[in-house]
């Protein structure tokens, strides 16, 4: 692939310090030097140390990915949400894992997304998983389609200025409309895989925003909005509160019928896209269980 820039300030500088700006890694630009990649400027061969001035045309020809081919393609169909030459956004069912792990080798998000660009016959791109949803949460899941793209998404992901939106339904009738639960978590020292909030240095500040939507029957339809991004952050947070999510059994909540999974969709992301110097926002509904629930 190609990454093209126009260079824009008056003041010149070097190559090196550009790329830092854009977010170009050393790691992606060694593999630039190391695996027939180019640096250009003004369509001619470039170091990193030479010096760029106004209007420069600066070029970064990456070169394709090799895929590991220990990732099997799965070709059950996926839902679309965004796609463009950099990202692809997916609409992940309930009961589908993000990533191939020994229980889920075959067929895990990954595994589709893999299937899919073979379908569609893309070549040296492969899935670089952005953002994760745990298997029993439905949802918008972002992937990166090379390298850069991934770099710049994860230093958003890090300074948590990747906007994340969830759709919830808590057991429970929440009396307030508002609610920001600022309280860090950390690990359950009794679980394998719980999280709790936990007043210790090991613990990790946490901060999610809950904006009642709806009370129905005995429950609370509820949007709510991460500003950070820790394992089990909402369910954690919202047990805490006293009103865990419906059908969450690990953190407190009771199954109920139809749903068989804790009732959480990310509903909606927002982030920056430096290729188009716009934000991209996409929206998914809630799933049918979901749906099906609050009927």
């Amino acid at each position: 692939m190609q990454i093209n820039w126009i260079y824009s300030e008056d003041v010149s500088c070097k190559l090196k310090t550009f790329f830092k700006k854009q977010g170009i890694s050393r790691r992606l630009l060694a593999k630039v030097r190391y695996s027939d990649g180019k640096i250009l400027i003004n369509g001619k061969s470039g170091r990193k140390v030479d010096k760029i001035k106004k209007n420069d045309k600066i070029t970064l020809v990456v070169p394709d990915e090799e895929f590991r081919r220990n990732v099997p393609p799965s070709f059950v169909p996926i839902k679309i949400l965004y796609e463009d030459d950099n990202y692809l956004l997916v609409d992940k069912p309930a009961f589908v894992a993000s990533i191939p792990s020994p229980l889920h080798p075959n067929d895990s998000l990954v595994n589709r997304v893999v299937g899919y660009y073979q379908i569609r016959g893309y070549r040296g791109i492969i899935p670089h998983i952005v953002t994760r949803l745990d298997r029993d949460t439905s949802g918008i899941v972002i992937f990166a389609k090379h390298r850069y793209a991934h770099a710049l998404l994860d230093s958003q992901l890090k300074e948590h200025k990747i906007s994340k939106t969830y759709t919830a339904i808590l057991n429970g009738i929440l009396h307030n409309n508002h609610y920001i639960i600022d309280l860090p978590i950390g690990r359950d020292s009794t679980s394998l895989i719980k999280r709790k909030v936990l007043f210790s240095e090991k613990a990790k500040r946490s901060k999610t925003e809950i904006f009642v939507k709806e009370r129905i029957r005995d429950n609370t339809l509820c949007k709510i909005k991460l500003h950070t991004g820790r394992t089990h952050q909402i369910r954690v947070h919202c047990s805490y509160l006293g009103y865990p999510l419906v059908s969450d059994t690990l953190y407190g909540g009771t199954i109920s019928m139809p749903l068989q999974r804790q009732a959480l969709h990310c509903s909606e992301v927002v982030f920056w896209d430096q290729f188009s110097s716009q934000y991209i926002k996409v929206k998914s509904n809630i799933s049918q269980d979901m749906m099906n629930y609050l009927k």
